[in-house]
């Protein structure tokens, strides 16, 4: 049984795309030093996290089946200290949540540790928004921010994002009975912060300090500035016949990831000025609520009442110019994509007729034809083929041994 449990329940957009790659690459290293990540595959514990919660997702949940009982299994025979995390566990309801801390040693001598990483509002709105155009939505910003206006929250839109953003609830929900000082909230900081600061942050929460890992990994949550949103929104409105791998594959990896994302000089995503009175008021009553239960903080909860940025450009309806110059960048990287395939198929044509040229020279062979005809000889008879038998063991144990 693990005697210690670290589980990381959310939230997106809060780095933990980072925190879990690294997890992922360095869990050797990590079990030497007595912690297990149990994955044998990056997206193992959203696989986990879908399982756990019965979760559709683009056909990804039937890869999923049994998923968190195989990890909370790995995690209870561990002698150490085990670390459970994706973001999307801050969906989880109540009994989900309970089902979860029993199953991975909670009430059977198992110390779990609730951790959650959090960010402010202003910050968490836009991002959300743009996560669901990468994920197909083709929900434009004003009505995105209308919805989760909405006092009713019962919204696709506004459900999700309140069950996986609204702080003190998802602690409500995951915390069972831990006591407060087994409750962690790791806070992002400010923009403009310190670019290490965060990481930090996970290393105090976690206790990697002594861990020398190696933080090099190109696999990032990335974001995209406004007019690049739009477009990608845009190419949602008229992609619905396309298959979901061919969508992540192409428009969310291709465009989005490796294309759009690079494109940093545009303007930035932000929260509309109007909704600023409103959000400021929720994030008082999170922080005020938060200090109430004494949580251990790692940061400040201050940092988790946001400042409007100074400029605002509307995602619905960017400068013409700038969709087109986003437009003409992605076309390029498509017809480059296209070349590289075009070129690789070739290359494998090339190896294919050669090592069908090498094929057809070794059967003309005068060895490889007596070969053949000696094997046909003796295949064509009883004794011959308990000849051929008693060869093919013998090869087989002289490879052996050698």
């Amino acid at each position: 049984m693990a005697r210690r449990v670290l589980l990381h329940v959310g939230t997106p957009k809060t780095g933990t795309t980072y925190l879990q790659d690294v997890c992922f690459l360095n869990r050797d290293l990590l079990r030497e030093h007595g912690i297990l990540y149990p994955a044998e595959r990056f997206d193992a514990h959203f696989l986990a996290a879908l399982d756990l919660m019965r979760l559709p997702w683009a056909g990804l949940e039937r890869q999923a089946v049994g998923a968190w009982d195989r990890l909370a299994e790995q995690v209870r025979a561990f002698d150490g200290t085990a670390i459970v995390s994706h973001e999307i566990l801050a969906r989880a309801t109540a009994p989900q949540a309970r089902r979860a801390l029993e199953s991975l040693g909670h009430g059977s001598g198992t110390e779990i540790h609730l951790v959650l990483s959090v960010r402010d509002l202003v910050r968490q709105i836009p991002a959300e928004w743009q996560e669901n155009v990468k994920h197909r939505t083709t929900t434009s910003y004003a009505d995105f921010l209308a919805e989760l206006q909405d006092p009713s929250r019962d919204g696709t839109i506004a459900s999700w994002f309140w069950a996986v953003q609204e702080i003190p609830d998802i602690v409500d929900r995951w915390r069972h009975d831990l006591p407060a000082s087994q409750v962690h909230l790791v806070t992002v900081p400010p923009t403009g912060s310190p670019r290490d600061l965060l990481w930090e942050r996970f290393v105090a929460a976690f206790g990697l300090g002594e861990v020398p890992l190696g933080l090099g990994t190109d696999r990032a949550n990335v974001s995209l500035g406004a007019p690049e949103t739009y477009l990608m929104r845009q190419v949602n409105l008229v992609s619905d016949h396309i298959e979901p791998t061919d969508y992540r594959s192409q428009i969310r990896e291709l465009l989005a990831h490796r294309t759009l994302s690079t494109r940093t000089g545009s303007p930035r995503l932000a929260l509309d000025p109007a909704c600023y009175p409103w959000v400021a008021s929720l994030e008082s009553a999170w922080v005020a609520e938060l200090e109430r239960q004494g949580y251990d903080v790692v940061g400040s909860l201050g940092e988790l009442q946001g400042t409007v940025p100074a400029t605002y450009a509307d995602p619905d309806a960017p400068e013409p110019a700038q969709v087109v110059d986003a437009a003409v960048t992605s076309i390029v990287a498509l017809v480059e994509e296209i070349s590289r395939r075009r070129i690789a198929e070739e290359h494998l044509h090339a190896e294919i007729g050669e090592l069908h040229r090498q094929l057809a020279v070794a059967r003309r062979s005068p060895y490889l034809k007596a070969k053949e005809a000696t094997f046909r000889l003796l295949s064509s008879s009883w004794l011959g083929r308990r000849l051929l038998g008693a060869y093919q063991r013998a090869r087989g144990s002289s490879s052996r041994r050698a």
